[in-house]
């Protein structure tokens, strides 16, 4: 994983409710790059989705 991603990993990890746009901002990037991280660790099989997208959570499937 590039640096990006892993420190969106740990964000998740440590939060796991953390929606995009917060990522973005914490990460000082834009949302669509944090959309293209997020479907890259999914790719990866690294996290996944649970529930909706209002309401729902983030899940490490394992780590990278």
């Amino acid at each position: 994983l590039g640096e990006t991603s892993a420190k969106m990993l740990s964000m998740i990890s440590a939060r796991n409710r953390i929606t995009t746009r917060e990522m973005a901002a914490e990460l000082k990037i834009s949302s669509t790059a944090v959309e293209k991280h997020i479907k890259n660790l999914k790719q990866k099989g690294v996290v996944k989705r649970m529930g909706p997208d209002k309401g729902g959570y983030w899940k490490v499937l394992k780590k990278a």
